[in-house]
């Protein structure tokens, strides 16, 4: 069973948690459908500890049960949002491989062991929440709401499906990697705006009624176009392709049925001096102990002793959505945060002499550059 003090190193995970710090209301709450491991390598992780490191009060629930109510509502209500997001990998392909089969583990999840996610986490979650809580804000993230954010192509129905958004009922959805985007949402909702004045947020995707008030935007076809013509479909995705340079897109327009999804221009990319305050954040780089005694987290094996170098990659290969979602400038950390990290890593009492990995998504593209990135993307 885990101690006291093991349990302080970690964000809350329960009432006896928050009451250990005195607390007795989260500013927010994050519910992830992978195991807590805090790592900077899981992005429930780094935005816990960022919003944290800004003095919000901060929360997980990892991996709820979906079946009722009752788990979402553990940590109780949050005085700012819900943030919810599928963990490190779309909930259908951590829970089926590419036939369709069920898979035999999940190896974000405690001892391998499988059934502890539903499918399609992030629709299933948001709206458990709205049953618990039927008020509070929720926002969406991480790589199956970001990849979902506009109407796409769902391999596992084998049919276009309109925005995560609609499916999910939404505040407010952040795409990319989220960290300036989630504390500017945090800021503003803390300073009493409501979620129904988010309309200038870059990276993040809403849904409005009435545009009239936007300017400058792109309209491609609606939902229901792309739904039933293959060529609407292409031009849609054309279009919204051109608009993902963060230097020069502009907000995109999508109508489904009677509202407007509307698509801010991605975020800026991060400077090295924020990356690495990132990556120096007060991870405890291990899995919660809670999950000593059920197997640990087996995908964390592949990066405890690993660091991240870098993000972003300047390909488009039709296979991969790195681009897509992590954006096209290489945005690199310093040297000296790196070797930082390095010999915290080479301090703990597991290391045995090995760091396993110095990268990123693009493999050798580290403090890559190029002069235009700055004016043109």
């Amino acid at each position: 069973m885990a101690t006291d003090a093991q349990r302080e190193k970690f964000l809350p995970i329960s009432r006896e948690d928050t009451e250990r710090r005195g607390w007795i209301e989260l500013d927010v709450i994050l519910i992830s459908a992978d195991a807590y491991v805090d790592h900077p390598s899981y992005g429930a992780a780094i935005i816990g500890r960022l919003l944290e490191s800004r003095g919000f009060k901060v929360g997980i629930i990892p991996q709820p049960d979906w079946r009722s109510k009752e788990d979402f509502m553990r940590l109780g209500r949050p005085r700012l949002f819900f943030g919810i997001t599928s963990g490190n990998t779309d909930s259908m392909i951590a829970n089926y491989t590419a036939n369709k089969k069920p898979r035999k583990t999940d190896e974000y999840s405690p001892g391998t062991k499988t059934g502890l996610r539903p499918d399609r986490a992030v629709i299933v979650y948001a709206n458990r929440v709205r049953e618990a809580f039927k008020n509070v804000p929720i926002v969406l993230g991480g790589v199956e709401a970001s990849l979902r954010r506009l109407s796409h192509y769902d391999y596992w129905n084998d049919c276009v499906r309109g925005s995560i958004m609609v499916d999910s009922r939404a505040d407010i959805l952040v795409y990319g990697m989220g960290e300036s985007q989630i504390i500017e949402i945090a800021q503003r909702l803390s300073n009493g705006e409501l979620t129904s004045s988010l309309d200038d947020i870059r990276g993040t995707t809403v849904i409005r009624k009435n545009v009239e008030h936007l300017r400058d935007c792109v309209l491609i076809p609606s939902f229901e176009d792309v739904a039933e013509n293959k060529k609407q479909f292409c031009r849609a995705f054309a279009m919204m392709s051109e608009q993902m340079n963060p230097f020069t897109g502009k907000t995109i327009l999508q109508k489904h049925k009677d509202r407007f999804v509307v698509h801010f221009p991605p975020a800026l990319p991060l400077t090295q001096p924020e990356l690495d305050r990132i990556y120096e954040l007060p991870y405890a780089g291990n899995w919660h102990p809670v999950y000593d005694n059920l197997g640990g987290i087996k995908g964390f094996e592949t990066v405890r002793f690993s660091l991240s170098s870098h993000r972003g990659c300047c390909g488009e290969c039709s296979f991969c959505a790195l681009g897509f979602h992590q954006g096209k400038i290489i945005q690199s950390r310093s040297i000296r945060s790196i070797i930082n990290e390095a010999k915290l890593l080479a301090a703990k009492v597991d290391f045995k002499g090995t760091i396993t990995d110095i990268g990123g998504p693009t493999a050798n593209l580290y403090a890559a550059f190029c002069a235009s990135w700055e004016k043109t993307g």
